[in-house]
């Protein structure tokens, strides 16, 4: 699965029948504080919009998420994210902790 944003809709009158009823948007793959991850187009399957983080899968999942195999649809939106909680360490524990890689390494050299 990937941490995406949702920057767009896609309309599209004509296209192949087994895209007709999907409704397909456009997002970006959350890159850490930056804006330039990859964009690609999703098929909706939970009703997202326009500025929401969403989760993708892609391929046979994206697939089977739509309900059918035989769709040609590689990325489907399958949730959207309320809240989103990442661990970090704390500044001083990484100061704390890099003179102790730094001598390991050397160590092992």
């Amino acid at each position: 699965m990937l941490i995406c944003e949702v920057i767009g809709h896609v309309w599209a009158t004509k296209k192949e029948t087994e895209l007709e009823g999907l409704k397909l948007m456009v997002v970006r793959e959350t890159e850490t504080n930056e804006k330039n991850g990859a964009v690609f187009v999703a098929a909706d399957q939970v009703g997202a919009g326009v500025g929401e983080q969403v989760l993708v899968v892609s391929g046979s999942t994206a697939r089977r998420a739509v309900g059918a195999d035989d769709r040609p649809v590689d990325c489907a939106i399958v949730g959207i994210i309320d809240t989103l909680e990442v661990e970090r360490e704390k500044a001083s524990e990484k100061k704390a902790a890099a003179p102790r890689r730094a001598a390991k390494r050397n160590v092992e050299k």
